[in-house]
């Protein structure tokens, strides 16, 4: 074998061995992110269940213990309630301001932009409890779903609006010319044309914005008084005694049911629109 031949051989043998130590890593990343996963799809249906990822002897118990708990399941729709009010009014508020500030030319446009989502990332929730605890206190909306609603959508609305005004950029112009020609009204160009070409960038801002308002804990912690109002998230935390120890009967099982409609909405929604990220018409 020649020395061109020899250093060929061990180039390709390097070439290997690289492939394999990246795969093998590649491997153990997924395995380590994975193992939650696991937890969560075979604990629930475990009598014994335990911090290990085991396969379990599969029983029921652990949802009719559930079940009996008298704000688990009640909590559930109040997220559902809760996490959709969010979700439509931060589609519906930024949709009609992302539309307004991408066709109207006013001073200073792109620094109020900029200011409104450095401003929303600076100041989060946690910082600005004390002042909103007192205006939700003098607008009579302490322990009232609504008033949680409208505290996400503030903190949510200046990214969404962010996101969607690049969607509504890339709607070309002459097509909602066009319908004003034919006598439509801005809000019938919104809904009609600027809309139904922006709807991945929608979709996308309701998932996010669902996502957001279903994990919250800390405001509806705070804002919400009656039990039977509270949304999984906190609820979720009386599952822990005094001491700090999970009650793993009732945390499994209800991790599983809180996980499933994030889930299917992200599943229907990405079947539906594929996340696609950007806007304006396909050729």
């Amino acid at each position: 074998m020649s020395v061109k031949d020899s250093l060929a051989a061990d180039h390709i043998v390097a070439v290997m061995v690289r492939r394999v130590l990246f795969y093998t890593l590649l491997t153990l990343v997924a395995a380590f992110f994975a193992l939650p996963l696991l937890w969560l799809v075979f604990t629930p249906f475990d009598s014994t269940p335990g911090l290990a990822v085991k396969l379990p002897d599969f029983t029921l118990d652990n949802f009719r213990l559930l079940r009996g708990n008298p704000y688990a399941m009640s909590s559930l729709k109040n997220s559902v309630l809760i996490s959709g009010g969010t979700m439509v009014m931060v589609v519906v508020f930024g949709a009609l301001a992302a539309y307004a500030l991408s066709r109207v030319r006013i001073p200073g446009r792109d620094a109020l932009l900029y200011s409104l989502l450095l401003l929303s990332s600076i100041v989060t929730g946690t910082a600005a409890m004390v002042p909103i605890f007192l205006l939700m206190f003098q607008l009579n909306l302490i322990d009232s779903r609504t008033g949680v609603s409208l505290v996400l959508t503030g903190g949510l609305l200046p990214a969404a609006i962010f996101i969607l005004k690049d969607f509504m950029d890339s709607t070309p112009r002459s097509y909602e010319e066009s319908a004003r020609v034919f006598g439509a009204s801005p809000l019938q160009v919104l809904r009609h044309v600027v809309l139904p070409i922006a709807r991945p960038g929608l979709a996308t801002v309701a998932v996010w914005a669902m996502v957001n308002a279903w994990g919250d804990f800390l405001i509806a912690f705070i804002l919400l008084r009656d039990p039977e109002k509270s949304p999984a998230g906190v609820v979720m935390y009386t599952f822990y005694n005094e001491g700090g120890q999970a009650n793993l009967h009732l945390i499994s099982a209800f991790s599983l049911l809180y996980a499933i409609p994030v889930v299917a909405m992200y599943l229907f929604v990405s079947r539906r629109y594929g996340f696609r990220f950007y806007g304006g018409i396909k050729s």
